[in-house]
């Protein structure tokens, strides 16, 4: 089976032989193509509203291409299906016909079916490729994972970086393998029965080898700004281009690579006046042109918790977006298991309890309430209507343990009784639980930011880094903040990877049995029920001791209890239910009951059919 997505840009292969290129320029007035081994440089022909195109013979798949820009500038095509001498060098000319997927039969799974594990290709094994991570999908598929998610790999300055600095949006980094390296790796994983998603990145580019501004100043706008300058135009004028570049690249991934889900990165930040806005569009035509037999899920990451965008239709299917990751649960949780309250924990600090409750019940927890972190900005909408597997829960991510100065995982900051106790809660609610690599043997070892800029922009990355922890007390003396890792050390990256060895060892492997434990009493008592449509009553209550009791009816009358101490203290005169329970953290539930306590970071989980 042959899998190609055609667009209106970049170099496409005919089956005549030919190949056509095709740029978006609007501010050249003349585009040269330049094949590495020629001699000629034939010049594109100028087409309106911008567009230069050219299609010839002396080229075919593997010949390496650039353009030359009003005859001084030599650029990569800005829709390069891949770089191999990274993101200044030439592009390479790619036939995606040339790959033979042999998962014809895959069209994913259900959404509610999903346990996802979030990894990063460069630290996920030791070579850092796409073929050697292939070789832990059986630990990944005998866990009970379900979904793997990428962090981003789109074409990055350097041999290392976290994803979110791509500036070639439609090519695999070179530093991971080719392209058919990649789609060798998700058709593995759908061998397996496992989803693969890709984080994408539509907020901004990176800041080392983006071109766009040279030839298409009109890619971007001064009429918003981000974190990182002027906004990606997505309402302007000449934003027609550069919403379907978006659009395309969305579709791109879904349909020549095969990917069963996207995940937008911060799309808070994304800032679109018009209608219909970028993610509506977006979503829209995903849903019209993939094929109603797949399975395709599409994830947000959105601080502003708009429950707009995971409105249900018919049959409690998605109209646009799946579901978002849920940073409330996530910080209401670590308030209770850490004790920090630094930072964005401001806003969890003062009942964190009742606000996990309300995460487990609802969804979000800030739904239109005053911020104290945002200075008593309003924050969220009401999740009335939403299932509850629109609301990914996770304990850790990528960013809440990177983002710390030493990249600590939450085993390294509490009481691991306490963090067994926060997964014991994830694992069997019914949102859909979403792990980081390593987590599931207990791993101890940092995820650090690791980038690899040269000259001034590393020291301006190095030195940015550590100043974003000043206001912090623990960094006021400069001496402090120079202990913090330099992200462009290659050791930051070296103590980033996974340590595969630690998972054989007997501590480890009692976490791993754990994770192992809770994931298949998910799929044995949740899954089924959660997979029977919208329908759920939920309601949760914090009793005087500080005992959080969520309770959830399912549609077939089956009623989910979960009771927890999630504190030091063991909890007197509890009321437990009389029917058995399905989990508890306690080895010996029937003294439990019996003598109605709950021990300091203890759950039960209790069900009634």
């Amino acid at each position: 089976m042959k899998r190609l997505h055609e667009m209106p840009f970049g170099a496409a292969c005919a089956e005549d032989g030919s190949v056509r290129f095709r740029l978006w320029a609007p501010a050249a007035q003349s585009v040269e193509l330049c094949l590495e081994g020629s001699n000629s440089t034939p010049a594109l022909n100028r087409l309106d509203g911008g567009w230069f195109e050219l299609t010839t013979r002396d080229a075919g798949p593997g010949a390496l291409y650039s353009f030359r820009v009003d005859g001084r500038q030599q650029v990569p095509d800005p829709a390069s299906r891949f770089q191999p001498k990274d993101v200044h060098g030439a592009s390479e000319v790619v036939a995606p016909g040339s790959f033979d997927w042999r998962d014809g039969a895959w069209c994913g799974r259900r959404w509610e079916e999903a346990v996802i594990y979030e990894f990063h290709v460069g630290a996920f094994t030791a070579e850092g490729t796409f073929s050697s991570a292939i070789e832990r999908l059986d630990h990944l598929a005998d866990l009970g994972i379900t979904a793997v998610e990428m962090m981003p790999v789109s074409d990055f300055s350097g041999r290392r970086n976290w994803g979110y600095d791509g500036v070639l949006p439609f090519a695999p980094d070179s530093s991971y393998g080719r392209p058919e390296d990649l789609k060798q790796f998700v058709q593995s994983a759908h061998q397996l029965g496992l989803m693969v998603f890709l984080d994408v990145v539509y907020n901004h580019f990176g800041p080392e080898g983006n071109y766009l501004g040279a030839y298409a100043p009109q890619f971007f706008t001064d009429r918003h700004h981000t974190p990182w300058g002027n906004a990606v135009n997505f309402d302007g004028p000449d934003s027609r281009a550069v919403r379907d570049f978006v659009i395309h690249n969305a579709l791109y991934w879904l349909t020549e690579y095969h990917f069963d889900g996207l995940r937008l990165d911060a799309v808070h930040a994304i800032a679109d006046d018009s209608t219909p806005h970028i993610l509506t569009e977006l979503a829209e035509t995903v849903r019209s042109e993939i094929h109603s037999d797949r399975y395709v899920h599409l994830i947000l990451e959105n601080d502003r918790n708009q429950a707009r965008d995971l409105r249900r239709g018919l049959n409690c299917k998605p109209v646009t977006y799946t579901a978002q990751w849920n940073d409330d649960i996530h910080h209401a949780l670590h308030v209770l298991v850490t004790g920090e309250r630094d930072g964005y924990y401001l806003d969890y600090g003062k009942r964190p309890l009742d606000q996990l409750g309300r995460c487990l019940v609802e969804g979000f927890s800030y739904q239109g309430e005053a911020s104290a972190f945002r200075n008593g900005e309003l924050r969220g909408e009401s999740a009335e209507g939403l299932p509850l597997t629109a609301f990914v829960s996770f304990l850790q991510n990528h960013d809440q343990i990177g983002n710390r100065a030493f990249g600590e995982r939450i085993i390294s900051l509490s009481d691991k009784r306490a963090v067994r106790a926060a997964m014991a809660i994830l694992l069997l609610a019914p949102s859909p639980p979403m792990i980081f690599m390593g987590e599931e043997f207990g791993s101890q070892q940092p995820f650090l930011f690791f980038c690899d800029f040269k000259g001034n922009l590393a020291d301006a990355v190095t030195n940015g880094r550590r100043n974003e922890f000043a206001r912090f007390a623990q960094f006021n003396d400069p001496g402090e903040r120079d202990r913090i890792p330099d992200p462009n050390a290659i050791s930051t990256f070296e103590r980033s990877k996974v340590d595969w060895d630690k998972a054989t060892e007997p501590g480890h492997q009692e976490w791993l049995a754990f994770y192992r434990r809770l994931i298949h009493l998910r799929y044995q008592y949740v899954v089924p029920r959660i997979s029977a449509g919208c329908a759920l009553a939920a309601s949760y209550l914090v009793s005087p001791d500080q005992v959080l009791r969520a309770e959830w009816t399912f549609a077939d009358e089956s009623q989910l209890t979960l009771i927890a101490n999630l504190s030091h203290k063991t909890a007197a005169d509890v009321n437990f239910l009389e029917s058995p329970s399905i989990y508890s953290t306690e080895e010996n539930t029937t003294n439990i009951l019996r003598g109605r306590s709950l021990p300091a970071w203890s759950v039960a989980w209790f069900l009634q059919s």
